[in-house]
Order: structure tokens, then sequence, then C-alpha cells
């Protein structure tokens, strides 16, 4: 318990961090975005702004969104139906980030990226120097991969999670503090008695007996991340020295709750916290 309120302690300092946002958080099993939810995680985002910390959110949501305005009854399997459907539901998520952040005084701004860009290096220096700039004029980057030109990763997604790489790049890319991943669990859980499982408060590393603890499922249609995906990017940005939290993006004040250091989700502790 002592360990998890020194840790906990040390998000306080965080001044760079990235929020990532899965997509059964801001999607409705229809495929029509939550408009209730987004609207309460983009207040505490613009509150955490105007309090001084420097943000960039990773979204899911794209093709969710897309799908359902499409009119399909599922997320699309076929490349072209995902790509037009990110195409069709990017924008329309992109003008609802615009409009809920405008009537809070906030500016953001959009950054497409595939998982290409980061093994290219002029593209990377462009990313990161855009990301940079946009943060030093108090502009919040809204980072989503850019599945309308996508190949590789939208048929690998099952594998590479629900955008949790992706936020694990930009968070190294951009040298953030602490990620926050948002999902629709409280945080990594472990079995406990009667065949109840229990929260993690904190992990100090990741490891194989970690894994080992993450039990294999098919998720919802319009959701492809998993419990997994999200330890792998935690793990190597933690390696990288920042910080990590796993919560429930549906808790009302979550973001909040966690920048205050109270025991929400799981936090995966950096490599440089003594």
């Amino acid at each position: 318990m002592r360990n998890s309120l020194r840790y906990r302690r040390a998000i306080a300092d965080s001044r760079r961090v990235v929020v990532k946002i899965g997509s059964r958080v801001l999607i409705q099993k229809t495929g029509r975005p939550d408009g209730r939810r987004i609207a309460a995680l983009v207040a505490d985002l613009a509150a955490l702004r105007k309090a001084g910390i420097e943000l960039a959110v990773v979204t899911s949501g794209a093709i969710g969104a897309g799908t359902e305005a499409l009119g399909f009854k599922k997320r699309p399997t076929e490349l072209p139906d995902l790509q037009m459907a990110a195409a069709v539901g990017q924008s329309r998520l992109m003008a609802r980030y615009d409009k809920l952040f405008s009537a809070r005084g906030c500016k953001v701004g959009q950054i497409l990226l595939t998982h290409d860009d980061f093994h290219h290096k002029i593209r990377l220096t462009n990313a990161r120097r855009t990301m940079e700039n946009l943060i030093r004029h108090a502009v919040i980057p809204i980072v989503n991969e850019n599945d309308v030109v996508a190949d590789e990763e939208i048929r690998a997604d099952i594998k590479l999670g629900d955008n949790d790489l992706l936020a694990s790049l930009v968070a190294r890319l951009i040298r953030a503090d602490l990620l926050i991943m948002l999902t629709t669990v409280d945080g990594f859980r472990v079995p406990g008695p009667n065949g109840t499982t229990r929260r993690v408060r904190y992990l100090e590393r990741v490891t194989k007996q970690v894994f080992g603890a993450v039990k294999t499922h098919t998720g919802p249609a319009l959701s492809v991340g998993g419990m997994a995906s999200k330890l792998r990017a935690a793990q190597s940005v933690a390696r990288a020295g920042c910080g990590v939290v796993i919560a429930d993006g549906r808790r009302r004040g979550v973001l909040r709750r966690i920048m205050q250091g109270e025991d929400v989700g799981t936090f995966i502790v950096p490599s440089i916290v003594d």
C-alpha cells in the first residue's frame, strides 16, 4: 500500500500526458458515437489543459463512427470497406472533437499516422516537429491511425490492438511523462477467491507472469484491442521512462482522479522511478 501511494504521487508531477481513448469507450454497440461520454471526456481533457498539462490524445472510433454512418450492421471485414468506413468516420469524429473542445476554449489539430511513419526517419522527424509545435502553441494534437491508407495495420489489427501500439509510439515520440489508456475495464485484473477477480493497483514491471494472467478472448465487433496489447504497449513505454495508467474511461471524472493520484486503474511504474 505504501508503494502504491508513493507511485501515485509521482503522477502529479507529470507535465506531458498522452491520453489514449479506446473505441469501446467512445462508440456504442451500434457504432453510433456516445455523445455524453465524449463530452465528459473532453471536459476533463480541457480542464487538464487549462491547468497547464501538455496533452496529446490518441483516439479510436473512426471506423466505428463510419460503420454507423454507412448503415452497416457491424464492423466491416474487407479492407476496402474498412478504409471507406474510416474515411467517412474520421471527419465525423474530428468534427465532434473540434466542436466540444472549442466550446471549452481549447484548440485541437488532427494528426493522422500509420505505423510505417515511425520507421521512416524523415516522416518521423516531421511528425515530432509538428506535434511539438502544436503543443508549444497550446493546441491539443488529436492523433489517429490513418486507416484510409493503411493496409497491414488494418489487416493485423487484432494483433496490434485498438491503437494501443500507436499510443505507445506517440508517447515515446513526444517524450511524455505519462500515458493514460482508457478502456472498459478498471485496470489489470488477476484471479481472486471464489472465481472472482481483483484489480492490481500497480505493476513495477510487466513480466511473463503478468502476460500469463491475461486470458485470451475475442472482443466485441467494434473493438479489436485487449489487455495483452495494452500491457505490451505499457511495457515498451515504461522502459522508456514513461508511466502508464490503464483505467475505465466510462467512469465520470476518471482523468481528474488519475491526475490527482487517486487509486484508479492500474499504474505501470516507469523504469526511472526509484
